[in-house]
C-alpha cells in the first residue's frame, strides 16, 4: 500500500468528513503547549512537594498543588484551549467569508 492509497478524509459519525486541514499548524502547537504544562503542573507538583512546602512556610502548598493544583490547572488548561479554539474557528470563518466574497460566492 502506498501513500496516495490512504484516504484524505477520515469519516466522521454524522457522514460528513473532517477538512484534511483540520489539526493545522497552529491548533497542533497549541495542544503540544498545553500538554506540556499540563505534565509539568502535574509531575512537578508532586515531584516537588517537599521544595514547595519550603516556600509557604506554615502553609501546605506542597499538599494542596499535589491534591488540588493539578487539578484546577486542568481545568484551567481546558478553558484556555476552548478560548483558543474558539478564536481560531473565528478567523478560519472570517477567512472563508473573505475567500467567498473574492470570488463572488455567497456564504
Amino acid at each position: 500500500m502506498n501513500r496516495d492509497d490512504l484516504p484524505h478524509e477520515a469519516p466522521v459519525a454524522g457522514g460528513g468528513t473532517f477538512a484534511p486541514d483540520l489539526h493545522d499548524i497552529h491548533h497542533l502547537w497549541l495542544k503540544a503547549l498545553l500538554l506540556a504544562v499540563w505534565v509539568v503542573v502535574s509531575f512537578g507538583a508532586c515531584f516537588y512537594a517537599r521544595e514547595l512546602q519550603a516556600w509557604a512556610e506554615g502553609w501546605p502548598l506542597g499538599y494542596w498543588m499535589a491534591a488540588q493544583g493539578a487539578v484546577l490547572m486542568f481545568i484551567v488548561l481546558v478553558l484556555v484551549y476552548c478560548v483558543a479554539m474558539d478564536q481560531f474557528e473565528r478567523n478560519d470563518a472570517a477567512r472563508r467569508r473573505v475567500q467567498a466574497a473574492r470570488h463572488g460566492r455567497p456564504q
